[in-house]
């Protein structure tokens, strides 16, 4: 009977410290612009958005690809995105639940992407695009999250276009 009671006592305390300090869930809201472009030949970019923070391993929330060739051949094209190949993409396997996304064409792209817990403290958001018969741009934010809050703005000059972020509790 005292275990029992005991357990009891546990599970409220669990409880009441859940409560007390709510685990906070940021969403970032971005924007990426992709430019048009007056080629002969123009094909949408390879994309790819992922968070960087120091001391911490890279983590991918969103990449564009051709997801529609047979056989999941549009991955055969992904290491041309080369810092994020580099830095957490080799890891993966395509297509990616919840990641995974088509290429887009030229037009301002609004994402709300589900962040977690972030904590307070220093991140970069990067964006990188490489285009086929193009060429590749990589746009870094430097965002301060402090209370689950921060923003950040920049543009690229080629294959990307202004881009912004806004981390939301």
């Amino acid at each position: 009977m005292q275990i029992r009671h005991s357990l009891i006592l546990t599970g409220v305390a669990a409880v009441s410290a859940g409560a007390a300090s709510p685990a906070l869930a940021e969403t970032l809201d971005l924007t990426v612009t992709i430019p048009r472009m007056s080629v002969a030949e123009y094909h949408s970019p390879y994309v790819a958005i992922w968070l960087e923070k120091e001391g911490a391993a890279p983590r991918t929330l969103s990449v564009w690809y051709d997801i529609d060739k047979p056989k999941n051949g549009g991955t055969k094209w992904l290491r041309d995105i080369r810092l994020w190949w580099r830095a957490s993409g080799r890891t993966l396997q395509f297509p990616a639940d919840g990641i995974s996304g088509a290429t887009r064409a030229p037009g301002t792209h609004k994402l709300a992407l589900p962040a977690g817990k972030l904590g307070n403290g220093a991140y970069t958001l990067v964006v990188e695009a490489a285009r086929e018969s193009g060429g590749r741009e990589t746009v870094r934010l430097p965002v301060t999250v402090f209370g689950g809050k921060g923003s950040a703005k920049a543009a690229g000059t080629s294959e990307l276009g202004a881009v912004a972020l806004t981390v939301k509790p």
